[in-house]
């Protein structure tokens, strides 16, 4: 498009399509450059298998294992279905016997509200708390409620919103704690988002830790991202994360990432065919390349 276009026209028309759209949520400012640097780098598990199939009556399953590195294999079950038009429910069910029921409800009660109720049961000791999630979506306007139940009878609530004008963010984030009747948690955010590329600070934990973010899609094939964290609390120290993304061809891609203590981890994916996609990667601590503790993981997802 920018070549038909000229570079600034197409960032102008980028930057239009942006604005017509509501804002992200207040964990999402960073969302592109945090999805870069956590997402698809598989050392964190020995290996994950997700099966995906959709029945004829139209319920979606999803089934997953997954191997850590230490400790027992953990998996579950979840059943997906839509009964009417912006409603669906959805029930899972995994190793630690908990039972979760999902209901949500998508512009059923106004244009750019969707609400999710949900229900954890364990069999053998019974309620395991509600939750109302409340997401409410207009052009420049984003806003979240969760009100959370315990089965103890505590319940707890946290609000954000976010703000958008012409591609730049503003946000914030508190928590309640209805029994205390106290403010348990504050949260702040700016962000700037391009087609091309965007940038987030945030300040979360109560104002207690500094985080910084930048994202870039260098061409159709590149991407690029760094994250600063400084955690007031702890010391003076600052984390660095530094990520690379390259699409090798439509059906695969290559990630790399580096961090200030020297932990480098890879990763390679591929689509095989219609029906799986592989992954692979490990994580390497460089300053001690001859020393064990190095990871390494692998991930199938079938779907059918």
């Amino acid at each position: 498009m920018s070549s038909f276009l000229g570079k600034d026209n197409a960032d102008r028309v980028a930057q239009k399509i942006i604005t017509a759209f509501p804002p992200p949520a207040f964990s999402d400012i960073s969302k592109a450059s945090n999805d870069l640097i956590n997402k698809d780098f598989y050392h964190t598990a020995a290996a994950a298998l997700e099966v995906k199939l959709k029945a004829p009556n139209g319920v979606n399953f999803t089934a997953k294992g997954t191997s850590a590195h230490k400790g027992p294999v953990t998996s579950s079950l979840e059943g997906k279905k839509a009964i009417s038009n912006g409603i669906s429910i959805t029930q899972s069910w995994n190793t630690a016997n908990l039972l979760s029921t999902k209901i949500e409800l998508n512009d059923t009660f106004a244009s750019g509200l969707k609400a999710e109720v949900l229900s954890n049961f364990n069999p053998a000791a019974g309620n395991k708390g509600q939750k109302l999630n409340l997401h409410f979506k207009q052009p420049n306007f984003h806003a979240r409620g969760f009100a959370d139940l315990q089965a103890s009878g505590a319940a707890s609530a946290i609000a954000d919103v976010v703000l958008s004008h012409d591609g730049f963010l503003v946000g914030g984030e508190v928590g309640y704690d209805v029994q205390k009747a106290a403010i348990t948690k504050y949260s702040a955010g700016l962000g700037y988002t391009t087609g091309a590329y965007n940038a987030g600070l945030t300040a979360t934990n109560s104002l207690s830790i500094f985080t910084a973010s930048y994202y870039q899609k260098v061409n159709s094939a590149v991407e690029a991202g760094a994250k600063a964290t400084w955690d007031a609390k702890a010391g003076s120290n600052v984390g660095l994360e530094l990520a690379a993304k390259y699409k090798i061809d439509s059906a695969s891609f290559a990630k790399a990432k580096i961090n200030n203590l020297g932990i480098a981890s890879l990763a390679y994916n591929t689509k095989v065919n219609s029906g799986l996609t592989f992954g692979i990667g490990g994580s390497f601590d460089t300053q001690k390349l001859n020393e064990a503790g190095h990871k390494l993981g692998t991930s199938f997802t079938f779907e059918g």
